[in-house]
């Protein structure tokens, strides 16, 4: 099995926090959303802009860390030919990763799932390297991504004759939060046909159909797209989604159809932890329309209200209490040591 990177360091990551869950302090005054134009702009974290990009941000290609402008893979490189290759983002507070052993085991797992021979266990220490190479140690929010993919070879479509070594890139980049301001005005999403291949739970950088979608969703003004199989909800572009119906909070179950989110598993947890009722079940697109709350999840999403689908207010149109208190129970469990309660 080919192996990544070097000698691993200790792992620093965040792992879910062991404090007791309480109910959350009272909630914040709920501030009206106001009028399109002055709503709309990024879904969520941006990347900081940064002048001189090309020359300032280290990445990590095969072995080796570099400035992204003189990093190169090969144009027979079956990531680049075919999208055969797999993917996984962390995020990362303060400098610190956050629920990583959780997000490797999914990237092994697609690893194998798609026959790639190669082990994920040195991109723990690839992912602390880049981070303090590229100065976030101290950012508050940053992502670590990384992607692995068949490696180079004569283009033709089947697996390679002979074996060739992945090819492994990562790199990590600060971003932006989403401010309380903007979280208090919400969210707007558009419901589309499913159109993506039938193994959604595979975490590869095949995604045309959600560039597509999240296009889509750009030109209708609003920041998300939710996927729709045959009237059932599944998930969004980059996102898993929840509803929060009849008092439960409800997401598509774990199949094929999609992406086993990291942080929607956790957000699971967080239910159980505050005694929210939570079930993974099939539901149609009708229910989502009619939910008392939306809510997307994800590694740059966080937990997110969504108030507008489909050109119509989400309930009352303002963020709902449960999606409140998940998204300040996220908060508190990803902040560092000693700000828990900021």
């Amino acid at each position: 099995m080919n192996q990544i990177g070097t000698e691993l360091a200790p792992p620093t990551c965040i792992r879910a926090s062991s404090r007791p869950w309480q109910n959350p302090a009272s909630a914040p005054r709920v501030v009206k959303r106001p009028p399109d134009k002055e709503r709309r702009g990024a879904a969520g974290p941006r990347v900081i802009p940064e002048n001189g990009e090309l020359q300032t941000i280290i990445v990590y290609l095969n072995g080796d860390y570099l400035p992204v402008g003189e990093a190169r893979v090969s144009v027979n490189d079956r990531g680049f030919l075919f999208a055969d290759a797999v993917y996984e983002a962390i995020p990362a507070y303060a400098g610190r990763c956050f629920l990583r052993e959780r997000h490797l085991a999914r990237l092994a797992w697609g690893l194998r799932t798609l026959r790639i021979e190669a082990d994920v266990t040195p991109l723990a220490d690839v992912g602390d390297q880049l981070i303090a190479r590229n100065g976030l140690v101290a950012a508050e929010f940053s992502v670590f991504y990384m992607q692995v993919t068949r490696g180079a070879a004569p283009r033709t479509h089947a697996f390679p004759k002979e074996a060739v070594p992945p090819t492994v890139y990562a790199f990590a980049k600060e971003l932006v939060r989403t401010t309380p301001e903007r979280w208090e005005r919400g969210f707007g999403a558009i419901t589309l046909p499913d159109q993506r291949w039938a193994r959604a739970d595979i975490k590869t950088t095949g995604l045309l159909p959600n560039v597509l979608a999240q296009q889509a969703a750009v030109e209708a003004d609003v920041e998300d797209a939710i996927f729709i199989r045959e009237g059932m909800v599944q998930e969004g572009t980059h996102n898993n989604v929840f509803a929060v119906l009849g008092g439960e909070v409800t997401t598509a179950p774990a199949t094929n159809h999609i992406l086993h989110g990291v942080t929607r598993a956790f957000t699971l947890e967080l239910c159980a932890g505050l005694g929210i009722p939570a079930r993974e079940r099939a539901f149609t697109a009708n229910e989502l329309r009619d939910a008392d709350e939306i809510f997307f999840t994800g590694t740059t999403t966080e937990v997110r209200p969504t108030v507008e689908l489909d050109g119509r207010p989400v309930a009352s149109g303002r963020p709902g209490e449960v999606t409140r208190a998940l998204s300040e129970a996220y908060r508190r469990a990803v902040a560092p040591e000693g700000q828990a309660g900021a």
